[in-house]
């Protein structure tokens, strides 16, 4: 089967074996898979002397169940999510926690996303926030979006941030959310939303290590307001301004409980509904379900879609930070 991976910062398409099913997996035949540009070219870059698989979020249909699974059967549509089970291959198996059905109807390109949807809904319900409260989204990649769209329907008060205007234009005209590439512009507008007080939350999702997109967040934010690192980004905060306004500094680590948890992900024992409300694979099925209600717009996510074949040359259209073209659906088919 036909696997896109990374190897000395170059992108190759290699052939690999068939897994065997295992218990509590599924057999996927993959139709679509979306790249994350922001984690893949970073892998990429990282790939000097060993082999990186690409990809963890993907949608197809179930070819095999493994023993004792009762909650999917053959022929189901499912979406998925998380490397090392998930990437861009024509086979898939996967532990079920990290699957979820798609709904009857739904667009499988759509799906596709799911991955890159949970990881968005975990970052917001890390940031805690409450019915109408303001939230700050910086970074306007495929990640930024779709935290920003996200939000925007849960009625926070939303507004963006990114460095190209083009990125916040793109989210503006799809959502209607409040976007500036000019941060005093930014701020005086959080100063008039919330009469001087703060923002309640900003998200992080930019990259770029250190910055000084950290320390600024700080000046954004109420009294005891949060910080949330979603992105590939440094915490550089002056001490001053974080212990003056008690602020939150809280990290956001992919897609929800669950993650690099081996019981969870590998052995595919789910935690208690009880105990543990949202789940990485939970938080799948929640993506699933907000584009399907149509409580969120992605249409622009899905416009540019290439077979696996034209992997090595979709990596290298992503890296224009400029473009409108945030991510690419990879074909199966």
């Amino acid at each position: 089967m036909k696997s896109v991976i990374a190897k000395d910062q170059k992108v190759y398409i290699e052939e690999k074996s068939k897994m065997d099913i295992l218990p509590s997996y599924l057999m996927i035949k993959t139709l679509y898979s979306a790249i994350s540009p922001g984690t893949e070219l970073s892998l990429i870059t990282a790939s000097n002397d060993r082999e990186i698989s690409l990809g963890y979020s993907a949608v197809g249909i179930v070819e095999e169940c493994g023993n004792e699974i009762t909650d999917f059967q053959e022929g189901d549509i499912v979406a998925c999510y998380g490397a090392p089970y998930v990437g861009h291959s024509e086979y898939l198996c996967v532990p079920t926690t990290l699957c979820a059905k798609v709904p009857i109807g739904m667009d499988p390109k759509e799906a596709s996303l799911a991955g890159i949807g949970a990881i968005a809904i975990h970052a917001l319900r890390v940031a805690k926030l409450e019915f109408g409260e303001t939230v700050v989204i910086v970074g306007l990649g495929l990640l930024g979006q779709m935290i920003a769209k996200i939000a925007h329907a849960a009625a926070y008060d939303v507004l963006a941030y990114d460095v190209q205007a083009e990125r916040g234009a793109m989210l503006k005209e799809e959502s209607g959310i409040t976007s500036f590439s000019n941060l005093e512009n930014m701020k005086e507008e959080i100063n008039v939303r919330t009469f001087n007080r703060g923002a309640d939350a900003v998200l992080l999702c930019a990259g770029g290590k250190r910055s000084a997109l950290t320390g600024q967040s700080l000046e954004w934010i109420r009294n005891q307001g949060k910080v949330v690192i979603v992105g590939d980004i440094e915490p550089d905060f002056p001490r001053e301004l974080m212990f003056g306004k008690e602020a939150q500094i809280l990290i956001s680590r992919a897609g929800g409980p669950g993650r690099y948890d081996p019981v969870y992900e590998k052995q595919a024992v789910d935690y208690p509904y009880g105990y543990v409300r949202w789940t990485e694979g939970r938080n799948v099925a929640e993506y699933l379900r907000l584009v399907n209600e149509k409580r969120i717009k992605i249409n622009s996510f899905i416009t540019e879609e290439v077979n696996i074949d034209q992997a090595q040359a979709a990596y290298k259209d992503l890296t224009d930070k400029k473009s409108k073209t945030l991510t690419k659906i990879i074909s199966f088919r």
